[in-house]
């Protein structure tokens, strides 16, 4: 073991266990309590997973997860375990990992808009490896840490069949010149970083994308740049329902690479995989503080407006817990049993005086009560920064997270330590779900249920 992740770190669970059935313990633990504060339960198995069938289903590429997709403790500690590197976007988040042990050669520092001081702090920390897409970028980085390694981003524009909402990165045409500049300021660029999100990793997309990159390292190379690294960034899909499965995906990116980048050409590849690794891993848990119904007019019969009661829900959660693009549907657990009743349209809210205390509306749920709870399933990115520590602008503490793990992943983990099997039979068997009892109760996905009775 590489001492990043002991059995104190998270609860072992045994065969047959589920996800409700720590929920269960968890929420008569906390109905005890007068302060009902929201919490996550993340399944580090589900991780575990997740990493082997990603070194299965892309042999050649190493996985450098970005903190910012999800900081908690539990979540780095079981990447460094598992060999992962870590893409840091700013100096809280290089601490963040350094602090637990992971060395600066497995950072990459992300991102291509950087505070002089935080370089400065890489510098002094010995984290070399960063992006950069134009003249200021590189000159700040020439001043600041000379040692550097750099990835030269490029942009959508230089992909034609990418998706416009990839925002950073420089033209092909800049290509050239931002390449005998570096040269020109001592600095050294080692390669490519791309990023085209989930909704560019098409075939196409990605084949243009790895095409575009093998002209710029031999721009590079020709400038006298020592080019051997492709960063193919992230966008690989979180959950079993999505567009595109992983395997499509790798399908592409493999097929590109052997053409452009074939094994034994020099080039190392590193990819940026966030949402993939811990979106299904986390379920959230939030209480009801508060509830208001609020008449609406709706036309009669006889042409009179009669009223219903529609709720507004206010839940003990953090904004920035529980607010996204397309909010999850809940399913609910009951403080008691749930009978057969109407379904109201509702809105769900965070706690008052917060820019995003706008979590949902339009939900069908039936009526509740001050004291139920809400359970969220697949909130694992984007909910958790990578400082542990209370929010200047949430006004309060983060969500608890309660860490479990099957004693079939623990076991998986000692076996690899982040090395792909090397027995076919051994690979099929723990890229397919780990039979441990601990996958997500199919109430916990997406369509809104009533959990058993006796939920506390």
């Amino acid at each position: 073991m590489n001492g990043y992740l002991n059995e104190s770190n998270f609860l072992m669970v045994e065969e047959g266990f589920t996800t409700r059935d720590l929920l269960e313990n968890l929420l008569g633990e906390l109905c005890q309590e007068s302060d009902q504060q929201a919490f996550f339960v993340a399944d580090l198995g589900d991780i575990v997973k997740k990493h082997l069938c990603f070194l299965k289903a892309l042999p050649r590429v190493k996985p450098y997860f970005p903190v910012k997709c999800n900081g908690s403790e539990g979540v780095i500690r079981l990447l460094a375990e598992l060999g992962a590197g870590f893409a840091c976007a700013n100096k809280a988040e290089i601490t963040r990992v350094q602090s637990i042990g992971v060395p600066a050669d497995r950072i990459f520092y992300s991102s291509p808009c950087k505070q002089v001081a935080h370089i400065r702090y890489a510098a002094a920390h010995g984290v070399r490896l960063m992006a950069f897409d134009n003249e200021v970028e590189l000159s700040k980085v020439a001043r600041s840490h000379p040692r550097a390694r750099m990835l030269l981003g490029i942009t959508a524009d230089s992909i034609p069949s990418a998706h416009p909402s990839m925002t950073f990165g420089t033209t092909l045409k800049s290509c050239r010149h931002l390449l005998e500049t570096a040269k020109e300021q001592a600095v050294e660029v080692v390669g490519i970083s791309f990023h085209l999100r989930s909704c560019g990793l098409e075939p196409q997309a990605l084949a243009q994308a790895v095409a575009t990159a093998q002209l710029v390292f031999d721009m590079g190379t020709e400038l006298g740049h020592h080019m051997h690294l492709l960063d193919i960034g992230g966008g690989f899909p979180g959950t079993e329902d999505a567009r595109a499965p992983l395997e499509e995906i790798a399908a592409g990116i493999n097929s590109a690479l052997d053409l452009y980048f074939p094994e034994g050409s020099g080039v190392d590849i590193v990819a940026r995989p966030g949402r993939y690794y811990v979106t299904s891993a986390f379920t959230l848990a939030v209480s009801i503080t508060a509830l208001e119904e609020i008449p609406v007019e709706q036309p009669g019969s006889d042409g009179r407006c009669d009223s219903r009661m529609c709720p507004l829900l206010m839940a003990s959660t953090e904004p920035s817990a529980a607010s996204c693009s397309t909010a999850p549907a809940p399913g609910l657990g009951c403080t008691r049993p749930c009978p057969e009743q109407p379904w109201h349209s509702s809105s769900l809210r965070g706690p008052p005086g917060h820019s995003e205390d706008h979590i949902a509306d339009g939900l069908e749920l039936p009526q509740l009560h001050v004291g139920d709870w809400l359970v969220f399933g697949n909130m694992g990115a984007y909910t958790i920064p990578a400082i542990p520590t209370s929010s200047l602008l949430l006004g309060g503490p983060q969500p608890h997270v309660t860490y479990a793990m099957s004693r079939m992943a623990w076991k998986a983990i000692q076996l690899f330590q982040g090395k792909p099997p090397q027995a076919e039979d051994d690979r099929e068997s723990l890229c397919t779900p780990l039979s441990c009892g601990w996958e997500m109760a199919e109430t916990l996905c997406v369509t809104p249920v009533f959990a058993p009775a006796g939920i506390i």
